[in-house]
């Protein structure tokens, strides 16, 4: 698995009233094979599939959850589900800092990685010979670490309230990690899922809809 997955480098009214005394933004759920935020009870389940180092994930989570958190989710009408799509050991560190922690900690980690991508990415795209072999250490943790350091997302986390010693615990967590590879694969085969950012409604996943001017008529058109 480890080697098929480490190649890197690179609304109306009627809406907004619905669910208004409840604060749905705070409902977040981690399952075995994602993290869920909003009303369980909701019409309508979306999952959006991503990628850390997707560019057109970081415009979505621009441009589309803003929205989405506001007058969706928020109103208790769209439960969002978010699952990691593993493309790389870049996506696998980050995935494994965002998911770090209290579950309730999950949206904002998700966000502040996204809205920063343009920074960190640089150092990916711009890197040397011997960065690059720290990256691919056959120790998982080992590698991790370095990605994390060479690329800052110890300091970004430590603004985010974390300790060292809570990230390194995170970033040496195998047995997540793997996790995190095999819900990948099974994403692959369950949704055939093949590019990022993709969406499902409903368990169904959405043809040729990967941005969110795509998504949201076919989002309103299920109310």
């Amino acid at each position: 698995m480890k080697n098929l997955l480490r190649p890197v480098f690179l609304v109306g009214a009627a809406l907004l009233t619905i669910g208004a005394n409840q604060n749905w933004h705070a409902a977040v759920v981690k399952t075995d094979r994602s993290h869920q935020i909003g009303n369980p009870e909701a019409k309508v389940k979306l999952t959006e599939f991503v990628s850390y180092t997707c560019p057109h994930c970081a415009s979505f989570a621009a441009k589309g959850e803003p929205v989405l958190q506001l007058a969706y989710i928020g109103q208790g009408t769209v439960q969002l589900e978010i699952r990691s799509i593993i493309r790389n050991d870049v996506d696998l560190t980050i995935s494994l800092l965002v998911g770090c922690g209290d579950t309730d900690k999950f949206m904002r980690n998700h966000t502040y990685f996204m809205s920063t991508q343009d920074k960190w990415l640089k150092v990916f795209e711009n890197s040397t010979l011997g960065q690059r072999l720290r990256w691919s250490s056959a120790d998982g943790p080992t590698a991790r670490r370095a990605i994390a350091s060479d690329a800052g997302y110890y300091q970004m986390m430590e603004t985010r309230g974390y300790t060292r010693t809570e990230i390194d615990r995170c970033l040496s967590d195998d047995k997540e990690a793997e996790r995190l590879e095999a819900n990948t694969l099974a994403d692959f085969a369950e949704y055939k899922v093949r590019g990022t950012p993709s969406f499902a409604i409903n368990g169904e996943l959405l043809d040729h809809v990967h941005s969110w001017q795509a998504l949201e008529p076919v989002l309103n058109a299920n109310f």
